[in-house]
């Protein structure tokens, strides 16, 4: 039995892990939070050589996310339920990703949040580099299709009502198995 897959997708602090908990502890069935940041939390990569300059993430970068993006259908495959966490970053990584999803059933949420509020957060959080919120918005919203898309300057409670209401209804083809069709678009 093949678990399924809620894809969480928005810019860096627009909401995306506050939305992925709020789902995790709300939904029906069981479904693992997964994320980048779950894995750098772990200390699952050498960071510190990294920052040490031993090591390049420059180079170690490409090989990291295609092995992130390839064990999501090994999980889901093995029948877990998945809410991933993720910014997807180019064309070419959403038709991966399609590519590598539309087999299951995947429900694309677009997280999208108002750029004067994302710079906000940035700077509020104070642990992100400044300017990567401004440049994941000026690519995660330039390309691919989505199920559902929430302004995370809305409630929470309002947000998950929506997500959960569209999950519950969701119709196949989903936008992973439609960006799939035609990849590049």
């Amino acid at each position: 039995m093949s678990g399924k897959i809620i894809f969480v997708n928005g810019a860096s602090s627009s909401g995306k892990s506050t939305l992925c908990r709020a789902l995790q502890a709300t939904l029906d069935e069981p479904f693992w939070h997964f994320s980048i940041d779950h894995l750098s939390d772990a200390k699952v990569l050498p960071m510190q050589r990294v920052r040490n300059g031993d090591f390049s993430w420059p180079d170690m970068r490409p090989a990291f996310f295609d092995g992130f993006h390839r064990c999501l259908p090994a999980l889901a495959g093995a029948g877990n339920n998945l809410i991933i966490e993720h910014i997807i970053e180019t064309q070419e990584w959403m038709d991966r990703l399609a590519s590598l999803l539309s087999p299951f059933d995947t429900f694309l949420v677009r997280v999208h949040c108002p750029l004067a509020e994302l710079e906000r957060r940035e700077v509020e959080r104070g642990d992100r580099r400044i300017g990567e919120a401004r440049q994941d918005y000026e690519t995660i919203y330039a390309f691919g299709d989505c199920d559902i898309e929430i302004d995370s300057t809305q409630p929470l409670e309002k947000n998950l009502d929506a997500v959960i209401a569209a999950w519950k209804t969701r119709m196949r083809p989903g936008a992973f198995e439609r960006v799939g069709a035609h990849p590049g678009n």
